[in-house]
């Protein structure tokens, strides 16, 4: 089974044409990817922007299925803001593993063996580097640059997030679904409070050296 996080991870790691993603957004918009799915499987539903469990539902992928399970099932029911944080911690390393292995026995070929493959990298040095090498030809690949391809909305706003522009600058995917918007927005608010977060730490860290420079001359 494919889904919005593979296609995400896949056109993240293929398609930009800059650096790798940073694994902490990457991670942050492969949660809200999640969520998407749940929804579209109505495993789960909003209620403005709380996330209600949906009813019984069969979840064939792995990782999908975790997020599933993971839904809080009682009142006072998470945020999708919540979510993100929560679902999000070490998520890009989670997916990369699973599609490491996924589509290696897809291709026939197992990680490591030999083949056409690369090997899934983000931005930040000091993270780990999680994963065996993914053939680059294997059908779950294509079926994610196809969507790609086709600028497939969900898809396209999700990449825009991390990083990876699909469309002319000043145009917008067309959403249309409220609870869809509702997610990709807050992936997006995640994802710059990280920035946020990350150029301040930085700038700390800046200030401090300086100091630290100071006070040793």
């Amino acid at each position: 089974m494919d889904t919005t996080p593979q296609d995400l991870l896949v056109v993240a790691l293929e398609a930009g044409a800059g650096p790798p993603p940073e694994q902490g957004e990457l991670s942050l918009a492969l949660a809200g990817a999640e969520l998407i799915d749940l929804l579209d499987i109505r495993a789960v539903q909003l209620d403005d922007t709380r996330i209600l469990p949906g009813g019984p539902t069969a979840v064939a992928d792995g990782l999908l299925a975790q997020a599933a399970a993971a839904v809080v099932g009682r009142p006072p029911f998470e945020t999708v803001e919540d979510w993100l944080w929560r679902r999000g911690r070490q998520l890009a390393a989670a997916y990369a593993a699973a599609l490491a292995a996924t589509l290696g026995s897809a291709s026939g070929t197992a990680p490591g063996t030999g083949g056409p493959a690369r090997r899934p990298r983000f931005h930040r040095a000091n993270e780990a580097q999680p994963g065996g090498p993914i053939p680059t030809d294997s059908a779950g690949r294509r079926a994610a640059m196809d969507r790609w391809e086709s600028r497939e909305p969900v898809l396209t706003a999700l990449a825009a997030a991390v990083g990876v522009e699909g469309l002319p600058p000043g145009r917008q995917p067309d959403i249309t679904d409220d609870d869809v918007a509702t997610v990709l927005a807050a992936v997006n608010d995640a994802v710059q409070e990280l920035d946020a977060v990350r150029q301040r730490r930085a700038i700390e860290e800046a200030a401090f050296a300086n100091i630290w420079r100071g006070g040793a001359g």
